[in-house]
This record gives C-alpha cells, structure tokens and sequence, in this order.
C-alpha cells in the first residue's frame, strides 16, 4: 500500500493538503497571495484538492470575502478578524505577500510579511499519524532592525481561523459554568451574527472553557459530522464565530487574550501564539470526544501511561486547623482504606489560620509543625503512601512578611486601589524576579522533603492588572501564564519525580496549556455526587478520564447539603481520577469496611477507567479495553445499551458469571437491576471471552 505524505504541495496551484488517519485539510494560496481555506473534512487526494475552487466571497459594498485562513482588516473585509495591527505611523491592517514554505515531515509552515510594513508572519500546521488533530498557530515578526525604535501595535492575535461548510455551521456545543458548577454543557442553534466566547479574568476560567464544537443540528452521540476546536492556552482566551447569510463559510477565530487588550511588537522581536487545534470527525459527539482524548493522551500529558493514583486530601477533615497529630490520625485512616497518595492541603505554612494570611510565606507554620513537614512526611511515607502538598504560588496576601517586604511584585495601576478577592493579591509572573523567586522555594520545598505531587492552586481573577515599571504593561496578561508554565517546567524538569494537579478554585484553569504541564485536574470544588454527573460529562466533551480528579465525600455534602449513599458517592467519582475528601474520623466502622472495598473496587477498574475508551451512555458511562468493559451507571433499572463491542463476542459478568452476546448487549441493552434508594448506582465489569 502507497505512503501517503501528511502534508503535499501542488506548485501549479498552490494548493496544500494536509492528511490524517481520516480526514484531510486543503489551503491554497491565491493569485492576491492570501491563503485561502479550501476544505476540511472527509479524505482527499492533492489532485482532489487542487481542483477545487476557491471561495472568493462577494465583494461588495455590503458583503465581504471570507474563508481566509487567517482573517486580517485591509480591503473589503467586514468579517472577524484573526489579526489586527497599527503601524507606527497610524496605518492599519494587512496587505499579505506570500514569501514562501516549508514542509518538514508532518509540519507545515507558510511564510507571508506585509507588502510594505516590517511586520512578517508564519502560518504553522502539523498533524500526527495516530491523531485526526491538526495542530495551528502563528508567529508574527518584527522584520525591522533590532536597534529601530518604531513597534508594531498588536490589538488581537488569533492562532488560527477555522472554516466550516456554512450549511454545516448551524449547531454549537460549549460549555458555561460557575465556581462549583462547571463545565455545563450546552447546545444552541448558532445565530446569524457574531458569537463571542471568552475569558477576561487571566485564567481560562469557570465560566467558559477554551473550545468549540460545530455541527448541522443533526449529530449526536453516536453519528454526524462535528468540527471541533480547542485551544492550548491557560490564560484569558476569546473564541469568536461568525455565521451569515452570504454562503461563506462558518468561521471559528481564537487565540489568547481579550478585546481591549493591546501590545507592542518590537524590533527584531518574534512573537508565537498558543495553539488552537482542531478534529474533524464523522462519528458524532462520542467519536469527537475520543478523538481528543486519544489525542491528549498521546501528545499533550507529560505521563500519560501512568496510573493515577488514589488520593486522600485532608482539607474537607480539617479545614484550616492542620497539625501534625491531626494528619497522622487522617493519614492511619486513609492507609487502611488504600489510599496510595495522601495530600495536605491549605493550612500548613507560615500564619495561615484562616484565608486572611500567610499567602508567599511559603514554610510550615512552626507553632503547628516545630520540627518542619518532616516527621509528617515519614509517617505517612512509613503507611506505604506518598506525600503531596497544597500549594499557591501565584497569590499572596496583604498580611504577609512576602508582602510586606515586596509591595511591588503583585498586579496594580497607578492611583487605583488593589482590589483583594478572598484576601488575596495576584502576583506577578510576567516579572522575572517574581518567577525566579516562586521557583526557588517550590524547588527548595520539594527537594528538602522529596515531594511526590503538588495541588498548584490559583483562587483568584486578575483585577488592576498593570505593571507600572514594566517596558509594555499589557503584555503581563499573557506573560504570567507563560511564567506560570515556565516555573512549572523548570520545576518538573528538575525533579522528574514530582507528579502536579492543577486547579484554580476548582475548574478554573482547565486546559490544555495546564494539562501539558501536570498530570491531572481538579474540575470542581463541589464534589456533591449529583452535581457531578454533569460537571464530569461536559469536561469529557474533550478532556480524558485519567486527567479528571474526582472525589467521594461526607454526606450530607458540604457544599450542597445533599445525602447520597456511600457507594453512590464512589461509583460516581470512579468515573475518573478516584480521591477521598471526607473527614475519616467521624466515618463508621461500617463505612470504613465498605470504603475500603470500593477503593479495592475501583483499583481492579482503574485500567479500564483511565485508559480505555470512553462512550457517553444513558444516565451511564462506559469504558472499553480490548477485552474489559466497564459500565458505571445510574438512576433507574433498565436495559442500557453499550456501544463499542464486538456484535459477534460473548461477554462475561466478572461478578455474577453471567454471560452476554455482544450483539443483545448492543441491541437490547445490558440488564441493569440498581438498589432501591436514594442515589441508585452500580458498576458492572464485563470481560470479553
């Protein structure tokens, strides 16, 4: 069988395709030397794609060219665009020559500068053999001397703008959110206009995550086409998409940073944007959420094929009040149940008794561990777990010897007030000080006491987010978060030990910028199992099950007030990264015997769980190996149909023996018998014979 090229050229018409395992991508650089979107979508040859037209728009005084691969202003354009520049002499937009490109195995790189202005641009694509993913972003150039003193003004820099069939652009799915009730899942018919999705707060945020699914209104979970993109980036984001009446295409734009927010290029200086990738597929909601998943495990974690393990985290037992008897107390009782890593979370270091306090002030509080972390740690390192530490880096507050001794370091302006949220400060990690300084005492904490994992916390929105001294203020917003990665990346490249959750006050830095730099995701401070359901089946629109942090709690809930059996709380939260949170010391002996044995439970899955493919099922949700399945389900008895079997294969009931054509399990379904009680849930094992 024939090689086929992931990237081909055809210098007659300059057209590009791009392949992958399903799908195929075609750009063409027209005669006015623009790059052009020419498909995306099912596969093509490059004698196929070199003979498709291009979409040349209807120039007009009310309607305007479109399915550019990277919008820009300039001529008669009035659509959204991707890239948007001042010159120093107060001229605008963009009047592209294609200078050239390379093709460098499965990367693509097309390069254009401006016709007249210093400002140089490069188209980067790149897919992978295993992956419908096609990966893009750009770098933009400064092509004026280093020594000049006249900058380009950047007032928006997408990574990419995504075209889809205007009669295919009819559906969006996305999720909204708050704190304790993120990643909610929704879809609306996309309006003929603007739809602007985005952050301003520094973090990707609660409210909104970084991605965009479209569709014709007839996919589900099973079949249909979806297109799909997501961006790379843990900071604020704005992810626009245009629909109108022209026959243009459906445009998808998105990038870092927020309206209003402008830098300066200088000289000689390069900029390259996060990226913003996007999946074609033809299977539905499901076949796009596997996709991705297969995609961020193979090419975004920095462990993939590591187990995560079973977490007790001590914060919902004790709150503030940790001390070293307290810990150990917890630490017997998590060992007992099988806990492989125990967390201390908020309230070990400096004065912090409450959230007034202590924040940068980054060593055990003396009063409550004279003799430093280390006798703690060799306990619970001596009950067979590791040991992990809640930490906040990013944040201090006002009553603080860190604050009172740098007042500069964190987010101001001028004649403004500094706004505390929770009373707490943002540092700054656009400052090389200030990262400098976060980095040796991470590496300083961790060596002294070979930390196994790290909560890198972050609870709080940007506010005031100037930089007085800085050369070019605005560029802070995406600065810190690339000195967030930076410490991050330092951090683990020099302890390749350290294993790192993320979290923003629960689900607010979500992403795949974070995800290629820790292991996992805290998505939701509310760990009510009911809530959960549905905060677990948005995040799994893209993100995999071993990022997903999920834990069994006390009942009634602390954050809801709800009840909900024991088993139903851990069959719920064994749908990902399995934790306990609750306070072990007022838990039964009875419950501690049946913890103990859905933990056992839930270690004999965790291969399925974390690696193997995930079906979105009804009130239900199904893992498959080669030749496992796992089935955590709920709420009523019911023929529940699996997906993803073998129709010819019999499956085997671990527990019960009974056996099950795959075929029946397909077509009428799997025979589900759920207690009668609040919170009905079981999970059933099935291992292909």
């Amino acid at each position: 069988m024939q090689q086929v090229s992931p990237v081909s050229f055809d210098a007659s018409s300059r057209t590009f395709l791009l392949t992958t395992p399903a799908t195929s991508y075609a750009l063409r650089v027209g005669a006015d030397d623009v790059p052009h979107h020419l498909h995306w979508g099912a596969p093509l040859t490059l004698d196929h794609a070199s003979a498709l037209p291009s979409y040349d728009g209807v120039v007009s005084s009310f309607a305007s060219t479109g399915g550019e691969e990277l919008g820009v202003e300039g001529g008669a354009r009035f659509g959204v665009p991707s890239l948007l520049v001042r010159y120093a002499d107060g001229a605008r937009g963009v009047e592209w020559h294609y200078e050239g490109h390379e093709i460098e195995g499965s990367e693509l790189r097309v390069r254009l500068r401006d016709r007249h202005y210093p400002l140089g641009c490069t188209l980067h694509y790149a897919v992978h053999e295993d992956s419908d993913v096609i990966e893009r972003s750009l770098t933009l150039r400064h092509l004026g001397a280093a020594d000049g003193d006249d900058t380009i003004e950047v007032l928006r820099c997408d990574a990419a703008a995504w075209s889809v069939p205007a009669a295919s652009g009819v559906r969006l799915s996305h999720t909204v959110g708050q704190w304790s009730g993120e990643t909610q899942l929704r879809r609306t018919e996309a309006p003929y206009a603007e739809t602007v999705f985005t952050s301003r707060r520094g973090v990707s945020g609660h409210f909104a995550n970084p991605w965009l699914m479209v569709d014709a209104g007839d996919a589900d979970e099973t079949g249909g086409e979806v297109w799909s993109m997501v961006l790379a980036w843990s900071g604020s984001w704005r992810i626009t998409a245009q629909r109108d009446f022209t026959g243009a295409p459906f445009t998808v734009t998105g990038g870092a940073g927020h309206d209003g927010i402008g830098w300066r290029l200088r000289p000689g200086e390069s900029h390259r944007t996060p990226v913003f990738a996007g999946q074609y597929s033809r299977g539905g909601f499901g076949a796009t959420s596997r996709g991705w998943h297969a995609y961020i495990a193979a090419h975004v974690l920095p462990r993939p094929d590591e187990p995560r393990p079973v977490v007790y985290n001590s914060w919902e037992a004790t709150g503030w009040n940790v001390t070293l008897a307290g810990q150990r107390a917890l630490a017997e009782r998590a060992a007992e149940l099988g806990a492989e890593l125990f967390v201390v979370d908020d309230g070990w270091f400096g004065a912090r008794t409450d959230e007034r306090a202590g924040l940068g002030d980054w060593h055990p509080a003396p009063e409550r561990f004279p003799d430093g972390l280390g006798p703690l740690v060799d306990t619970i390192r001596g009950l067979g777990m590791r040991f992990g530490l809640w930490v906040e880096p990013e944040m201090t507050n006002p009553d603080s010897d860190l604050y009172r001794e740098h007042p500069d370091w964190v987010l101001h302006m001028p004649h403004r007030r500094r706004t505390e949220l929770r009373h707490q400060l943002v540092l700054n990690f656009a400052r090389t000080d200030v990262t400098e300084w976060a980095f040796k005492w991470l590496d300083r904490l961790v060596a002294t006491y070979a930390i196994d994992f790290l909560k890198w916390d972050m609870n709080r929105a940007f506010t005031e987010a100037g930089w007085p001294a800085g050369p070019d203020a605005e560029r802070l917003w995406s600065d810190h978060t690339r000195g967030v990665y930076a410490v991050i990346d330092r951090l683990r490249a020099a302890h390749p030990h350290l294993r790192i959750e993320g979290c923003a006050g629960g689900g607010g830095r979500a992403d795949l910028g974070m995800l290629a730099r820790t292991d996992q995701t805290w998505i939701s401070d509310n760990t009510d199992a009911a809530d959960r359901i549905g905060i677990q089946h948005g995040y799994s629109q893209i993100y995999p099950a071993r990022t997903m942090s999920a834990w069994a709690t006390d009942s009634p809930n602390p954050y809801t007030g709800r009840t909900a059996p024991l088993r139903h709380r851990f069959h719920i939260a064994m749908a990902g990264a399995l934790g306990i949170g609750g306070d072990l010391s007022r838990w039964s002996d009875a419950e501690l015997a049946e913890a103990r044995e859905l933990v056992a439970l839930y270690k004999e899955i965790r291969p399925v769980v974390q690696f193997g493919e995930q079906y979105r099922l009804d009130d239900a949700v199904q893992y498959r190996t080669d030749d496992r399945v796992v089935v955590i389900a709920w709420g009523r008895s019911r023929g529940l149909r699996l997906a993803g079997l073998s129709p010819t294969d019999i499956y085997t009931d671990e527990a019960t023996g009974a056996e099950h054509h795959g075929a029946t399990l397909l077509t009428h379904g799997l025979p589900l018998r759920l207690p009668k009680e609040d919170g009905p849930s079981a999970v059933v094992r099935l291992r292909r014979r």
